[in-house]
């Protein structure tokens, strides 16, 4: 557990993660659920989730992003929408826009849907259709999308991008833009979960990533005004961590379907830990004081070599998701880090299996 000084500088999260349900009409083989998908039965009620927003907006909390699974297929999405703009949270939907309408969609607007965040899977429909294992899913996010603008929301396209839609970085761009997006989101798989499962048939290879980081600084000079890009590099190629989530339970944390409330989205991979329910405590005493959520804040747990190094304050440590998953150990080292003893071992496990040439997907299901 971190010392008394983390608990005491810890500032209020800014932003809450709302993973409604792990129902989704879509199989994504990067999908960032976990591999034990949480039943309907298992999900929070309307009231508790209501009850969770309204303690979210007293700790400060001012975005509430909307997710799942596939959050539309909650029913009582209006309600929960309402119950954030009573308390003055600005909320985004993130969808596959694959169950939504003009009817809903107005709905959603009425009860104060603020944005609307849309996944695609491609550019084009075929790698799109593939990759959700959803015939017809690219041509309705086209739809809606169109939907989304008329109704005078503002959109951003994310796709997650991987081996089989890289070299299409271009066009990516070119359909944010036809679509008058206000931001695109360029997503690397983040490879835990599923996605872990589906390496081989989705990392890049080194040549892909650099000529894919060169459209993207090229894009975003020139259409900047028009269209915002984000960019979510990958780490197996990387000399240094990123800063995963701005650092573990500093800024953001996530409730799924069941009530778990995690540090970051990803968290329940790293598998022995014990995550407190909202159903048992409140949100602001698992922020401030539940022993997961202070474990990995600051940089008091560090061992050699993050401990002294000088980019430690920058990163802290990297992605304890991450360093579990190729290691073992959530303490280690996070191997996109060149000090890890396991950077080698990464690096040659991503260039061989982006030479491997697997195309099968393990679906989500």
């Amino acid at each position: 557990m971190a010392d008394g000084s983390v608990v005491s500088t810890l500032r209020p999260p800014i932003a809450m993660l709302a993973e409604l349900t792990h129902r989704c009409p879509l199989q994504c083989p990067y999908c960032s659920n976990p591999l034990d998908l949480q039943r309907r039965s298992e999900e929070l009620t309307t009231e508790e989730w209501c009850d969770v927003i309204r303690q979210a907006a007293a700790l400060g909390v001012m975005q509430i992003h909307l997710s799942g699974g596939e959050p539309t297929a909650r029913s009582d999405l209006v309600e929960i929408i309402a119950a954030a703009q009573a308390v003055g949270l600005y909320s985004n939907l993130i969808t596959s826009g694959v169950m939504l309408d003009e009817a809903k969609l107005a709905t959603l607007k009425a009860a104060g849907l603020d944005h609307v965040q849309i996944s695609f899977q491609d550019s084009r429909a075929a790698g799109g259709n593939l990759i959700g294992n959803f015939k017809g899913g690219h041509e309705k996010k086209l739809a809606v999308s169109k939907l989304v603008r008329d109704a005078g929301l503002p959109l951003t396209v994310n796709v997650v991008v991987h081996r089989q839609n890289l070299d299409r970085i271009e066009e990516i761009v070119d359909l944010a833009l036809a679509l008058d997006a206000h931001r695109l989101e360029v997503a690397h798989v983040q490879y835990y979960g599923w996605a872990l499962t589906n390496r081989a048939s989705l990392m890049p290879s080194r040549a892909q990533v650099d000529h894919a980081t060169e459209v993207v600084e090229a894009a975003r000079k020139e259409h900047r005004g028009r269209l915002a890009i984000d960019y979510v590099v990958p780490d197996y190629y990387a000399r240094y961590p990123k800063k995963c989530m701005d650092g573990w339970g500093s800024q953001y944390f996530a409730v799924t379907p069941r009530g778990r409330m995690l540090p970051c989205h990803a968290a329940e991979t790293i598998t022995g830990l014990d995550f407190p329910s909202v159903r048992e405590e409140s949100l602001a005493e698992i922020w401030a004081g539940a022993e997961i959520f202070n474990r990995f804040r600051g940089t008091d747990w560090m061992a050699e070599p993050c401990r002294s190094c000088e980019h430690r304050e920058r990163d802290l440590g990297g992605c304890r998701c991450q360093a579990f998953a190729l290691t073992g150990d959530a303490t280690a080292t996070d191997p996109a880090c060149s000090l890890s003893p396991h950077h080698a071992e990464m690096l040659a496990t991503a260039q061989a299996e982006a030479d491997s040439g697997d195309p099968e997907y393990i679906y989500r299901r």
